[in-house]
Order: C-alpha cells, then sequence, then structure tokens
C-alpha cells in the first residue's frame, strides 16, 4: 500500500462518500477535498466538511496508519495545528494537535471502492511485467495518451533546462559558448559524446572564434585535441594539420590531458570520429554568430539549411588519415540534423526563450512533429503494446514516461495510470 494510493482515492473520492464515519462514530460529509499539496506540510489545503453536523475548513492529512502522525512528528509542527480531518488505511491510535486536542480520524480501507482497490492492486501486482500497465495500455483512449505524451515532453525539456543552466553558470552566461559543447557533444553520439565533450572542455570557447575563418586551424585544434595527431603519418594534409596544431598548442598554451579517448569500434565509416569532427568544424568555419541564427530560425526547413553541410576536401577519399577509400561527398543527413534538432537546438530554444520570459511552446510544438520518431528499444516497446509514436514528441515523452514515472512506479501520478484505476 501506498501514500500515494490514499491521495489518489480521497482526491477523487474513490470512497462510500454517503457513509463516511469517523473512528469515534462522527458522520462526515465532504464538501471540498481541498487542493493537493505535493510540498512540505499537509496533503490537502483548505478542504471543507461537515463533520457531526458542524462545518469545518482546513486542512486533510493522509497515512498509512495513524501512528504515522507521531512517527513523522506533526504533533509538534505548527503547519499541522489547522488539521481538521486525519485519513488512514489503518486506524491504530488516536492523535493529537499541539494543543492536545484530538483529531476526528477517517480509516479508508472500511470505505474503499472495490474497484479502485482491485484496478490498484492489479496495478502493482508482484508479477514480472514491463510496465505495470502492460497489460491495460492499449485500452487506454488516444486523447488521453496523446495529451499525457505532449505535457512530458515539456517536462522532460523542463528537466534539459536544469543541465543548459548549469553549463550557463559554468560559461559565465555566453549563450555561443554552452551551443557548442552540446553541439560537440551531440555530434559524437552515443559512442563517442562523452569524449568530444571533453575535447570541447579542454580549450576556452575563445579560441574558437579566433580560429573560426580558417577551416584548417579549427580541424587542427579539434583532431589535436583529440589526440588524432600523435601518429607518424606522411600525409601532406595530416602534416599540415600536426604542424599547425604545434603552433595552436604553443600559442593559447593548450592541453588534452584529460580528454577522453576516441572510438571507432563498431561505428559505421560516415559516423567515425574524424568525419563528424570535420564536420564540426566545417560549420563553425561557415557559421558566425551560429546561436543567433538558431535563436532566429523558425520553421525546420531554415535548421536543414542551416546544418546541411560538409567535410573538407580531404575526407571525400578518407574516413581516416591513413587509408584511401572510394570517394564520396560525406554530408551531415538530415536524420542526423534531426538529432542535433532533438538533443540540442529545441531545449536550447526553450530554455533561452524561459530565460527571457517568453513563451515559443506552440514554435517547439510544430518544429518537434515535423521529426519522424526515434527508433530505439524503449519507444519499440511501447509502440508493440499500442502505436503510439509517429513524431520525435511522442518518443521524447516515452522515455520520459518509462524512465520518470514507469520505473519508479509513479503510476498514480500518470495520467494514464490514472485513467485505468478510475474506471
Amino acid at each position: 500500500m501506498q501514500e500515494d494510493f490514499l491521495h489518489y482515492l480521497w482526491k477523487h473520492k474513490k470512497i462510500d462518500t454517503a457513509n463516511l464515519i469517523t473512528t469515534n462514530g462522527e458522520t462526515i460529509s465532504i464538501v471540498s477535498v481541498g487542493q493537493h499539496n505535493q510540498n512540505s506540510g499537509p496533503d490537502f489545503f483548505a478542504s471543507q466538511l461537515i463533520i457531526d453536523g458542524q462545518f469545518w475548513a482546513g486542512n486533510v492529512e493522509l497515512h498509512i496508519k495513524s501512528s504515522d502522525w507521531f512517527v513523522h512528528n506533526h504533533e509538534t509542527d505548527k503547519a499541522y495545528d489547522n488539521v481538521i480531518l486525519h485519513v488512514v488505511w489503518e486506524y491504530n491510535t488516536d492523535i493529537f494537535r499541539k494543543d492536545n486536542t484530538k483529531i476526528p480520524t477517517l480509516e479508508l480501507k472500511r470505505v474503499v471502492s472495490k474497484e479502485a482497490l482491485y484496478n490498484y492492486q492489479k496495478l502493482f501486482s508482484k508479477t514480472q511485467k514491463w510496465i505495470n500497465c502492460e497489460k491495460d495500455f492499449a485500452t487506454v483512449d488516444d486523447f488521453t495518451i496523446h495529451n499525457w505524451l505532449e505535457r512530458l515532453y515539456f517536462e522532460r525539456l523542463e528537466r534539459k533546462s536544469i543541465d543548459i543552466e548549469k553549463l550557463l553558470k559554468a560559461s559565465s552566461n555566453n549563450w555561443e559558448e554552452v551551443l557548442f559543447k552540446m553541439l560537440t557533444k551531440n555530434f559524437g553520439l552515443k559512442v563517442n559524446g562523452e569524449a568530444f565533450l571533453s575535447v570541447s572542455n579542454s580549450f576556452d570557447f575563445s579560441v574558437v572564434r579566433k580560429l573560426q575563418f580558417k577551416l584548417l586551424s579549427l580541424e587542427a585544434l579539434f583532431f589535436g585535441q583529440a589526440g588524432l595527431l600523435d601518429d607518424d603519418i606522411q600525409e601532406i594534409y595530416y602534416l599540415e594539420l600536426t604542424k599547425e596544431y604545434q603552433f595552436l598548442k604553443q600559442k593559447f598554451n593548450l592541453s588534452n590531458q584529460n580528454v577522453v579517448p576516441l572510438q571507432f569500434f563498431r561505428l559505421r565509416p560516415p559516423n567515425f570520429p574524424t568525419i563528424r569532427l570535420s564536420q564540426l568544424a566545417m560549420l563553425y568555419h561557415k557559421q558566425q554568430n551560429l546561436f543567433s541564427k538558431i535563436m532566429n530560425a523558425k520553421s525546420i526547413n531554415e535548421f536543414y539549411t542551416l546544418f546541411t553541410l560538409m567535410t573538407s576536401a580531404f575526407w571525400e577519399t578518407h574516413f581516416t588519415f591513413n587509408k584511401t577509400s572510394k570517394p564520396s561527398k560525406k554530408v551531415v543527413t538530415k536524420s542526423f540534423i534531426d538529432l542535433l534538432l532533438i538533443n540540442t537546438i529545441i531545449p536550447l530554444k526553450f530554455s533561452y526563450a524561459k530565460q527571457q520570459g517568453k513563451v515559443i511552446d506552440e514554435d517547439i510544438v510544430e518544429i518537434i512533429q515535423s521529426i519522424t520518431s526515434e527508433k530505439n528499444s524503449i519507444v519499440d516497446k511501447f509502440n508493440t503494446l499500442k502505436q503510439v509514436s509517429k513524431t520525435a514528441l511522442q518518443s521524447q515523452a516515452l522515455l520520459q514516461l518509462k524512465n520518470e514515472y514507469c520505473d519508479k512506479n509513479k503510476c498514480l501520478q500518470c495520467a494514464i495510470g490514472n485513467s485505468i484505476l478510475l474506471r
């Protein structure tokens, strides 16, 4: 039994409201259950009750056992002086306010709705399940699911904005620097994301600004700091990079001692770190004031235009420094740009607007719904239960749902879980 379930029973009146009596035999009539409090203090504020014919207005506190009142030391806390009813699953003792007056107690297990209790026990049964509601998920109506997923998507953006605020603080409110670090990490994808981020952390962003008019210098900076210029390769382009990097290393007092080693293993050649670093260098070579351009862009096509770019010429015939390959243009694909939009661009736009006191939710929804759903094990599993993910908004929301609600058994705080319990 969870205390959250008691909150649910009281909030939705899933009890026999016509026959409520206190443990002392006083009749109870609910005028208003009150406002659910998610913070410290009594569980419901401004409740209105008629107890034994007398009208009461005040707060309601809920516990599994009535003795929990003393376990939590509420009898010495002024915040609980205005509690007018103690609602418990099991009554095992009387409880008192700070002035020693007894508080009426309602025992729920005698008046709980049998359907609500059955649905609760079914939802939280101990049988091995991927998510608690997997047997009922397909029966939840589309309107409930889609509205909840949109809310979860913005909840996910709020969580990401906390990480962005930390980066912003560390960079002395330099949004361009925050953008660079987030983009660099995402250019590394899942395999090399942390390694790429460590590269971006190994030098001051001002160095990028100073070098961005010369592509070779940017590539030398990125490759050198990533530890890719330490081999004995007699290739003209490689030698030029090495020479340039040695100059930059001395000029800017560079060190890559804390950079995480890059991985090539099990990566498709287009995702090799060499290719992605060259594309990142090309982006910053071609686009000055990139942050402003991103903030001003409105449509998804503007972002595709902004991020459609290639590598430098050497990489048209190479994936690594020491081996030639069949000639091909290493263009940043639409699917890769979608990942940048999902993981960097949209969270940044959301955080920046939030800091500016602006609401751009409609613009964000329009962009994210223009991107097709991501494919991963979590999204695929939800889709086997019911086809619910068609756009990136929904796939991102499903990740939030699984990680923050399903895995933590927070069904009672989930709109899908509530819709099942309310049947």
